[in-house]
């Protein structure tokens, strides 16, 4: 597929482990400053996350990041919450506790999503040949989740947001989110006229009694994008991926159908680097 990206004003960066890209963001400063992370950090064992980093290290990776780029540019996901014969709620509130109570002077929001098994067959295939004794998610299990999330947070003080779920828990705190997220593309890049032009923005002028810079709404726009899921909150974007490329080989991602597939074109790449060029 061609992919030009002339008329590019925005990234979003989607990974468990963008250590690779330290040594990029300076160019991408220069050419493609408007951009941000959502950044998945789960605690997992191998049978459900297999070659991710080890926990300590993609915690530092998350501090250097937000070091480097700001904390409001880097969106910490526990995604997907997953239940097991061996992680039960409390176990999982263990564990986002754990990072939390690492990461929450690194970032400002945290957004979780719960595992819908049941609707990816390549999915319980995948969680099947691993081996992992899977359970999906009630109501009553969710909102036991948003409880002890909320009372996490009392700690953290961070924006905490839902994933393309129905479930309604803004009673705990947490509201749905938009991970392309116009409200957050507002905040960070107001400067881009032609980006605030999109969302449905124009600056103010000047004015001596208030200095900053300031935005008025000039129409109300269709934004949310109608080829995603019917939860799903993003605006209007363009995906870029490919399937059967990731590394990480979790065992609940259904982007690889094929292990053998997703390391042989994971290698391909990596020897042939010159494939992926930017028009």
């Amino acid at each position: 597929s061609y992919v030009s990206f002339s008329q590019t004003r925005l990234i979003v960066f989607w990974s468990k482990n963008p250590a690779p890209m330290f040594q990029h963001l300076h160019w991408l400063n220069q050419h493609f400053p408007n951009y941000y992370f959502q950044f998945t950090l789960n605690d997992y064992n191998r049978s459900l996350e297999k070659y991710v980093p080890p926990l300590p290290q993609r915690i530092e990776t998350f501090i250097k990041l937000s070091e480097k780029i700001g904390k409001e540019r880097v969106i910490w996901r526990f995604d997907p919450l997953i239940l097991t014969r061996d992680i039960d709620v409390e176990t999982l509130l263990e564990r986002i506790r754990n990072i939390g109570n690492q990461l929450h002077s690194h970032t400002q929001k945290l957004v979780i999503s719960f595992a819908d098994i049941q609707n990816y067959q390549k999915v319980q295939t995948n969680l099947q040949k691993a081996s992992v004794a899977y359970r999906e998610f009630s109501g009553d299990t969710m909102v036991q989740i948003a409880q002890g999330i909320q009372n996490l947070n009392k700690q953290w003080n961070l924006a905490i947001a839902t994933c393309a779920e129905e479930i309604k828990l803004e009673q705990y705190g947490i509201i749905h989110n938009k991970c392309i997220d116009d409200q957050l593309i507002k905040k960070l890049f107001a400067h881009d006229t032609q980006l605030m032009h999109f969302i449905g923005y124009q600056p103010l002028p000047p004015d001596l009694f208030n200095p900053n810079y300031r935005l008025q709404k000039i129409k109300n726009l269709k934004l949310k994008d109608p080829g995603q899921r019917k939860f799903c909150g993003c605006i209007l974007s363009k995906d870029i991926g490919q399937y059967n490329t990731c590394p990480h080989l979790c065992s609940y991602c259904y982007a690889n159908t094929s292990a053998q597939a997703a390391l042989q074109n994971y290698q391909r790449h990596k020897q042939n680097p010159s494939d992926e060029k930017i028009i």
